[in-house]
């Protein structure tokens, strides 16, 4: 079974909403804000973070309900890509499914597609 969920959104959008504090915590954890505050195109980065956990609720097929977004962090690897990190009440949401993230950008639009999957066998898509 696989589930797809795609968002895109416009970076002057979500760098209007940073400068309030309060969405910055409400939206993204404290590890986010420090892998995304040291890059030089942050606010980009934000917007990708912001449309991968967009795609991850539509790939679930609920929206954001049952779990908070700090719950769904967007990480990189030591290559850079990105990965989705549960905790909390998001984990229940997902429900056993294993997800794998693309976030693209310009200076403009911000992009992810999320792909839903159960996992065989002992696979590590990381």
């Amino acid at each position: 079974m696989y589930r797809i969920g795609t968002d895109i959104v416009e970076v002057e959008r979500i760098k209007k909403s940073l400068l309030c504090e309060h969405f910055k915590a409400r939206v993204f954890s404290p590890d986010e804000i420090a892998l995304i505050d040291a890059k030089k195109n942050r606010f980009e980065s934000y917007a990708g973070n912001w449309a991968a956990k967009e795609a991850f609720s539509k790939a679930l097929g609920t929206g954001v309900r049952n779990f908070l977004l700090t719950e769904v962090e967007v990480l990189r690897n030591s290559l850079g890509k990105p990965y989705i990190k549960l905790s909390g009440k998001a984990v229940k949401a997902a429900d056993g499914l294993c997800f794998d993230v693309s976030i693209s950008h310009t200076k403009a639009l911000a992009i992810a597609t999320v792909i839903a999957f159960e996992r065989e066998n002992n696979e590590n898509i990381n």
